[in-house]
């Protein structure tokens, strides 16, 4: 569980053969490509290719087609259309996307026609009781007739206006409006339209193409609504058809030119100077042997291979190599930040202390398998990236649940088995040594971080950080304080007297002097001379500020990790409450919440631990030793998956 060790790549060539190189890097899938463009410049001689995309248009075409139907393009071999003309390819995609534009302007126009049939349906239902012909009623020269519908409380308010030339009639009612019509003297028009409309009256117009009575036109919009579902529905079918039949070239046609369109875009990657092309990459050491092999048949390409950091200006990408226990973690790692090249990968001690601290505060052993079951079940059908995780922790606090004697939130299920291996009383029973697990919490807390602190000195002193390795909070300076602080006050608990003048200021005062004057230490060890900025008076406020804020976190830190055995005495506590209700309800209902109560313990617990022990990882342990500044190792590709917009 390292970090991948990776070589220079410099590749060099003629231009010429600039696009058959650039397939073999995409194909390989083992080449991370950087931009050779820093080496571009008068001095140089090198230049940069500036080029449009010949291939993304015909992208974007077939990529509307994807969006308007729905279907999405997959990766099938294209041999047999590789040599095709791209403007006989773009006949030929112009002429799909014609046929099935045709085809969607016929069901828009379909559809546009339902809507109105339907609203029209809508409408006409509901004048049923009207026994005329509209024709005939909108013809009245001397009185106006006027359809639609009236709020329920509007009806009410009709009789208000007894003296006024109109009459109102209702054919039909809904919950909140009659729907019926008025009638007005032509001269009384206006001011009874204006009465109607203050009363929130909803005018309905009967389109031209009604005819007949109510009755008859609802049966002749029946039809013409059936008639422009199925429109619709042969437009869809035509639209599949076209689809169906051209999808398999139409694929082939995608992925040669988005082979030939990723690839086209890594020209912008290489430097050029006359004839010739020059790139700069990454490959993983293992894959140094079968890489070289690749550029055999072009004897104009030449492929020099360095150390990582043999160029200064261009930084190693990190690719992490993880265990089969291990690898699921790393999503953690990548939450944080990669490490440099020159770090360490951290996602082992993130694997073994997460699994460790979620146990301890999630021990149970029937919730911990079951938990463990249900990560399983999550990936195998989600491929969900916690899944893994969640078994994992699902162990580790059902292993932890054996320790604690509980199962389900039941404490004394187990004892007659321990009874029967001579274990008569078990020291991690959770609610009868609660001392006890606050001071393990503790305990284990200064031993992540003791270890942390060890971890910051190694890589530290391996990558020449010196003030940090050494003379930092994080370095041998804060780990003597802390720890001999930890040790006098453990010794005098016990009795024993630890504080003596030597040893105060041996191993206190000198460590704290040592991270007060790290940067002139730091300054000496490296054999230079050490200048102070902003005098001697800024220099002592700084340092004494930052001093005291180590000493802040030494303490914070430290308590920080009491939280794990509050959440032991949390879950613990939960499921006496459980186990209280269910001694309160009836012979029936108590599976009921028992089962219950296990599933919101389960989900709001595991939610809550699965949090908190994932910030004690970022904000106690990986901010002593990690930086998180690395860039990911990314392998050269054809992304079949992204559109072109």
């Amino acid at each position: 569980m390292s970090i991948e060790k990776m070589e220079l790549v410099n590749i060099a060539g003629l231009t010429k053969d600039l696009d058959t190189v650039l397939v073999k890097l995409s194909d390989c899938g083992c080449f991370h490509i950087e931009s050779a463009t820093k080496m571009a410049g008068k001095k140089t001689g090198f230049t940069t290719l500036k080029e449009e995309n010949p291939y993304t248009p015909l992208l974007k075409q077939l990529s509307e087609i994807s969006t308007q139907s729905g279907v999405k393009f997959t990766s099938v071999d294209y041999k047999d259309v590789e040599n095709e003309s791209l403007s006989k390819l773009e006949r030929y995609i112009r002429g799909i996307r014609k046929k099935l534009d045709i085809v969607k302007d016929k069901e828009t126009k379909a559809a546009e026609l339902l809507s109105v049939h339907e609203q029209a349906v809508y409408q006409v239902d509901h004048l049923q009781g009207i026994h005329a012909d509209f024709e005939q009623l909108f013809a009245c020269e001397h009185i106006k007739m006027r359809l639609g519908r009236l709020p329920v409380d509007s009806y009410s308010k009709l009789s208000y206006y007894d003296d006024k030339p109109f009459y109102f009639k209702y054919f039909s009612t809904e919950k909140e409006y009659y729907w019926g019509m008025y009638f007005v003297p032509v001269a009384y028009q206006e001011d009874v339209d204006g009465i109607f409309a203050d009363l929130y009256f909803e005018r309905t117009h009967i389109p031209d193409f009604v005819r007949g009575d109510p009755s008859e036109a609802s049966k002749e919009l029946h039809k013409m609504v059936e008639d422009d579902q199925k429109a619709i529905e042969d437009c869809k079918t035509q639209y599949d058809e076209i689809l169906n039949k051209e999808m398999d070239r139409l694929c082939r046609i995608f992925s040669r030119l988005k082979s030939q369109h990723d690839n086209f875009d890594l020209r912008n990657k290489a430097a050029i100077v006359n004839d010739k092309f020059y790139i700069v990459g990454f490959i993983p050491k293992r894959e140094s042997d079968s890489f070289l092999t690749m550029f055999d048949d072009l004897e104009s390409v030449s492929v020099v291979l360095q150390p990582a950091d043999a160029n200064g200006k261009l930084e190693p990408p990190i690719k992490l190599k993880n265990n089969k226990f291990t690898e699921p973690f790393s999503m953690f790692v990548d939450m944080y930040g990669l490490p440099s090249y020159n770090g360490i990968n951290p996602t082992a001690f993130v694997a073994v202390t997460y699994t460790l601290l979620f146990g301890i505060m999630f021990g149970d052993v029937g919730q911990g398998l079951v938990l463990a079951i249900a990560g399983a079940l999550l990936w195998k059908f989600k491929k969900f990236a916690l899944g893994p995780i969640i078994t994992r922790v699902g162990i580790s606090g059902a292993v932890f649940g054996l320790l604690y004697g509980s199962v389900f939130g039941y404490e004394e299920l187990l004892d007659p088995v321990y009874e029967s291996l001579g274990i008569t009383f078990l020291p991690f029973k959770v609610m009868h040594n609660v001392t006890t697990i606050l001071i393990g919490a503790i305990a284990i807390g200064v031993l992540i971080m003791i270890i942390s602190i060890l971890i910051n000195v190694v890589t530290g002193i391996k990558n020449k950080k010196y003030e940090e390795a050494l003379f930092g909070n994080n370095g041998i300076a804060g780990l003597v304080f802390f720890g001999s602080l930890l040790a006098g006050a453990v010794g005098t608990l016990f009795g024993v007297k630890m504080f003596t003048p030597v040893y105060v200021i041996c191993l206190i005062i000198l460590p704290l002097a040592a991270m007060f004057l790290r940067e002139p230490l730091t300054y000496w060890v490296r054999g230079k001379k050490f200048e102070m900025e902003g005098g001697m008076t800024d220099f002592i406020a700084s340092n004494f500020f930052e001093v005291f804020e180590f000493l802040l976190g030494y303490a914070t830190n430290t308590l920080s990790f009491v939280r794990i055995g509050g959440f032991v005495l949390s879950h613990a506590s939960m499921m006496l409450v459980v186990m209280a209700l269910a001694n309160h309800v009836s012979n029936v209902g108590v599976p009921l919440v028992v089962i219950f109560g296990n599933i919101f313990v389960m989900g709001l617990e595991g939610l809550l631990v699965g949090i908190q022990t994932l910030r004690l990882e970022f904000y106690e342990i990986f901010s002593r030793f990690y930086s998180g500044d690395g860039k990911p190792f990314t392998p050269v590709k054809i992304n079949y998956d992204e559109n072109i917009e």
